[in-house]
């Protein structure tokens, strides 16, 4: 949660039942190394390799690549693990039938589990789709696929779908001036865009099994892979932002269903005998050793109920029983049940004006202004007031820190001594971090190990660091079912700080 967001004049959030839409989000609801070359005397006549075929770069392409490095952290620098990649797709461009098409892969710094193809060739694959892959022919099987939407005009088709969605919602903006409308419209362009039809789901899946499969990779690799992501995705279930890109995994536009699944594999069959193929396990699990698994620290992480921003320098505390999620535009605290929620972010406000003037400016309708009470908190200049809706109450806080400026919402269905000492707890652990805290704050990362004798499940899990669900989670990272057990001399996958 980095950027300062402007309020735009003429625009205010309604303390309305829609307005949780946008006050909350939907918390309610490279190259390989080319090495060098020596001259010889008298070199031997060899063939030069082909040159790869190029991306097609347009105008409206790039601006697309500039906006997807912008929600989604930027690309993610690791020559070994882009060298794997590459070689994975060039691998497979080589058994497709269309090995005239260029591509270009683009590592994403999100712990997000997500890849997508832009229709020039260009692929994506997040950092967090790497950490739950086991192995190179799981890779590959979602570098195939995408393949295939590409091959298959389906990227083309979508985004001709996305750009007619656009120009509905430019006409929704430019009617309503009621910016919990716009919010909502935008946020379910942005769902229905993610998804492709089931027909050209299967349709992919086929294709990019097909294309693993001749260039000698394991095809089952796909079937384990949607296994992975399904399991991945119960673990993370009520906690991700939709209206977040960033927090969207590929099971919002790839559905992991059980009939995918048993089609993957039906398809593998055609290929080859179940343990066919190549895993390339060992080649893999080198490559994301080191791996930055999960939030990156610089934009903000959430550990348990404590949010930490080690680059600005501050830290809070959400009450119990509240789960938080950082989502680009926001952090996101959610009470169990739903009853309360929690939005921080920050604002431009000028320096010249008072936060409680900020307060009662217009931004939020429903703000009761003799409510509005000028406060410190920790030494830090702050405001708060109350707000009414219809069906939800809020109480608001501005505080300064620094030249920003951060908002705490907190809203509750029914105003109770509870959601009163919640806000008011959680707004008075904003301290500024030591430096101590400051340097202890590294990215959680993926360390493969060796499973020594005496070494179960449950002992491994536990040496896991900042997961939830920490014997599962280990379980879905290394592939495992509910009742597999390690063998002593396997290589498997921990996070660790």
């Amino acid at each position: 949660m980095l950027e300062q967001h402007k309020t735009s004049e003429g625009r205010r959030l309604r303390a309305a039942p829609a307005a949780l839409c946008l006050v909350l989000g939907t918390a309610l609801a490279g190259c390989g190394d080319m090495g060098r070359f020596q001259t010889a005397a008298a070199p031997p006549a060899v063939a030069m390799p082909k040159p790869k075929p190029a991306v097609a770069q347009t105008p409206a392409t790039e601006k697309e690549h500039e906006r997807i490095l912008a929600s989604y952290g930027g690309a993610y620098d690791d020559p070994r693990l882009e060298s794997l990649v590459t070689k994975t797709v060039d691998r497979l461009v080589a058994a497709s039938d269309r090995p005239d098409q260029g591509y270009r892969v683009t590592i994403l710094n999100s712990g997000a589990v997500n890849a997508f193809a832009l229709p020039n060739g260009q692929l994506y694959v997040t950092r967090g789709l790497l950490a739950l892959a086991s192995d190179t022919s799981e890779l590959s099987s979602v570098l195939s696929h995408e393949m295939a939407h590409v091959l298959s005009k389906h990227a083309a088709m979508r985004e001709d779908q996305a750009r007619q969605a656009a120009i509905v919602t430019r006409v929704v903006t430019d009617m309503s001036n009621d910016p919990d409308l716009t919010a909502l419209a935008l946020a379910k362009t942005k769902l229905t865009m993610a998804s492709f039809s089931r027909n050209q789901e299967f349709e992919a899946d086929g294709i990019g099994v097909g294309i693993s499969a001749k260039a000698h990779f394991d095809p089952y690799g796909a079937a384990r892979f949607l296994s992975a992501m399904e399991r991945n995705a119960e673990l993370k279930a009520g906690k991700a932002s939709s209206l977040d890109p960033r927090a969207q995994d590929f099971t919002s536009s790839h559905p992991a269903t059980p009939e995918r699944v048993q089609n993957a594999q039906t398809i593998a069959r055609q290929y080859v005998a179940p343990e066919g193929g190549e895993r390339d396990r060992e080649s893999y699990l080198a490559a994301i050793d080191n791996l930055v698994y999960g939030e990156d620290p610089s934009e903000g992480f959430v550990r348990g109920r404590r949010f930490l921003h080690p680059k600005l320098g501050f830290t809070f505390q959400a009450p119990d029983n509240f789960t938080l999620d950082n989502t680009a535009q926001a952090v996101i605290g959610v009470r169990d049940g739903g009853s309360q929620a929690m939005r921080f972010d920050v604002v431009r406000v000028p320096a010249e004006q008072s936060l409680g003037d900020y307060l009662n400016s217009g931004w939020m309708e429903g703000v009761e202004k003799a409510s509005t009470e000028d406060i410190t908190i920790n030494g830090f200049p702050a405001a708060s007031a109350t707000a009414k809706g219809d069906q939800w109450q809020f109480k608001v806080y501005a505080l300064r820190f620094g030249s920003d400026v951060y908002r705490f919402i907190f809203a509750a269905r029914q105003k109770s001594t509870e959601s009163e000492r919640n806000a008011r707890e959680t707004v008075n652990s904003f301290r500024r971090l030591t430096l101590d805290e400051i340097q202890a704050a590294r990215p959680l990362r993926i360390k493969v190990i060796t499973v020594q004798p005496g070494d179960t499940v449950e002992s491994l899990s536990h040496r896991m660091a900042g997961v939830d669900h920490p014997a599962e989670r280990f379980r879905v990272l290394n592939g495992l079912d509910r009742t597999a057990q390690v063998k002593v001399r396997d290589r498997v996958k921990i996070v660790a700080d």
